[in-house]
């Protein structure tokens, strides 16, 4: 009996706060990143400030499964960082592949 592949969702990207937001998203952040941290299936989630382009949030995340991402989305938009950022355009790209090999 073969399992199933082991598959990980990527997401990169940015975010470009606009100035007049800026302290709005920052107070609503830590708690955005602690309740993505503390889902089931997330393995990595990142935000960090790009030191080169002011108010720019640097993204990255790693989902264990497309279950687990779809999950994060739905709960993002019932959230209140949803209703905050709502407006503002994300630059993402993500990925599917495979977690590097470990020996």
């Amino acid at each position: 009996m073969t399992s199933a592949p082991d598959i990980r969702i990527f997401l990169t990207g940015y975010i470009d706060i606009p100035e007049t937001l800026y302290a709005t998203v920052m107070a609503a952040l830590p708690t955005h990143v602690a309740l993505t941290r503390a889902e089931r299936g997330c393995l990595t989630f990142e935000v960090s400030e790009d030191n080169a382009v002011s108010g720019r949030l640097r993204v990255f995340e790693i989902f264990k499964d497309q279950t687990a991402f779809d999950a994060h989305q739905l709960r993002t938009q019932q959230s209140q960082w949803y209703q905050i950022t709502r407006e503002i355009p994300r630059h993402f790209q993500t990925a599917v592949g495979h977690p590097p090999e470990t020996r």
